[in-house]
């Protein structure tokens, strides 16, 4: 898990390639003088575990993204008409266009658990609360040689609810400042005040090094120089909208309801951008390997958000209980259909971004959008919408659990085997799905 004192990242052993002086990546980072984190390059392959063992068959994924809405996502405006892969999609799922064949809908599956918002927390859990979550049971498999073993993220004020938990039943904080996680990820030196600095003062981390950073290029592939170049321009771009964004907000007349810290002054109302800047910043750390497991939680509290210039009825938490009334059901499918545009632009850069073998990352990263809460407005835990995107998966339909023959732990068991954990059980469920895999 991300924390302050977290280990260096284990370094095999440096190989050649394609003729290419076989730098490890330890040597390749000091020779260039560079101190922050980089994407997988081909001429420094990072990990050991990368190489699969010869009596190990490789794994379909690699990595693991869970998002969870505390509030969950209007059912009627999420789930397609159709079942199988000729459905139509629906008003949220229109937002995923690009993505059409990168993602497989479920609908009707639960944890038969528990009614209620105290009851979201078994999302990733399974029937009971305080069992280990499914992405800390992915981290020891897949996240024992990154620098961080997983993250934990919050876009929003952190609710009381919680998503991960350990297998001795802690639940695990999340982050939710994304300068803090920006410099855990990124910055070289040990001081936050540098790298307020730097972002407030629209310069990057990378005008501190640019002449290491040639000298790196240099030395490694023509793919690796595209690579870097990539990577390079997107950590830029990312910094100046979080420069944008810190300036707006300190002469803006946003009013907060908590002491923000003045080097991340976040505002609860800009949630969704915070909750987009969040994903920005986990796809990098998993272009870079700093992590192969990471989770946002999507808060809902009391914000009124205003969107194409026009300021909803009621917060976010009141539409979530909107008691079937139509106007209150059109402004909640409005910030919904944000959570959706959010998550498109997380899988097209992941689709965009390449692993050392220069495959796009969605192929190997398996992301899953769901929620604890299958309908917010009776405090229902049944029929929770879940989404699961790339990993290597047969995609591009909606499976619907009309039988209840299955649970939601089944789809996490096929989650689970994908990422190469040889399970049977998921808390409840024993089954899989197995005309998904």
């Amino acid at each position: 898990m991300i924390s302050e004192n977290s280990p260096p990242t284990p370094l095999s052993k440096p190989r050649t390639k394609r003729g290419h002086v076989p730098y490890g990546r330890r040597n390749l980072l000091k020779g260039a003088g560079l101190t922050f984190a980089l994407p997988c390059l081909e001429s420094a392959q990072t990990l050991a575990a990368e190489e699969p063992s010869p009596t190990e068959p490789p794994a379909a994924a690699k990595r693991l993204v869970c998002i969870g809405s505390v509030l969950g996502l209007h059912r009627p405006a999420f789930y397609p008409k159709q079942t199988g892969a000729d459905y139509a999609p629906s008003p949220l799922l229109a937002n995923l266009a690009s993505n059409r064949d990168n993602f497989t809908v479920f609908s009707g599956f639960d944890h038969e658990a528990a009614n209620g918002h105290k009851n979201w927390d078994n999302f990733l859990c399974g029937k009971t609360i305080g069992d280990v979550s499914l992405d800390q049971m992915a981290a020891k498999k897949i996240g024992v040689n990154t620098r961080f073993d997983s993250i934990q993220l919050c876009a929003g004020d952190i609710p009381p609810q919680r998503m991960i938990f350990t297998d001795t039943g802690v639940p695990l904080p999340m982050l939710n400042r994304p300068s803090v996680l920006y410099h855990k990820l990124f910055a070289s030196a040990d001081s936050r005040a540098r790298s307020e600095y730097l972002l407030r003062s629209g310069k990057s981390a990378l005008d501190l090094v640019t002449e290491d950073a040639k000298r790196l290029q240099q030395r490694v592939s023509h793919a690796d120089r595209q690579k870097l170049s990539e990577y390079f321009t997107s950590l830029r771009d990312l910094e100046d909208r979080m420069s944008r964004q810190l300036n707006h907000l300190a002469t803006s007349d946003v009013q907060v309801d908590y002491d923000l810290p003045t080097y991340d002054p976040i505002a609860p109302t800009l949630m969704l951008e915070c909750e987009q800047i969040m994903l920005d910043l986990m796809a990098l750390a998993l272009q870079t390997d700093s992590t192969r497991v990471a989770t946002l939680f999507i808060a809902g509290l009391g914000q009124v958000f205003t969107l194409d210039g026009k300021t909803m009825r009621a917060g976010y938490h009141a539409l979530s209980h909107h008691g079937n009334d139509p106007d209150m059901i059109r402004d909640l499918i409005r910030v919904e259909t944000e959570h959706m545009r959010c998550l498109n632009r997380f899988l097209d850069q992941l689709k965009e971004k390449t692993d050392a073998e220069g495959r796009p990352l969605l192929d190997t990263t398996i992301v899953m959008f769901g929620t604890g809460m299958g309908d917010a407005s009776r405090h229902s835990n049944r029929d929770l919408p879940t989404l699961v995107a790339g990993g290597g998966f047969q995609h591009g339909k909606h499976i619907n659990n009309a039988g209840k023959s299955h649970l939601l732990g089944d789809v996490f068991i096929s989650i689970l085997r994908q990422l190469g954990l040889e399970t049977d059980s998921f808390s409840n469920a024993t089954r899989g799905i197995d005309q998904w895999a």
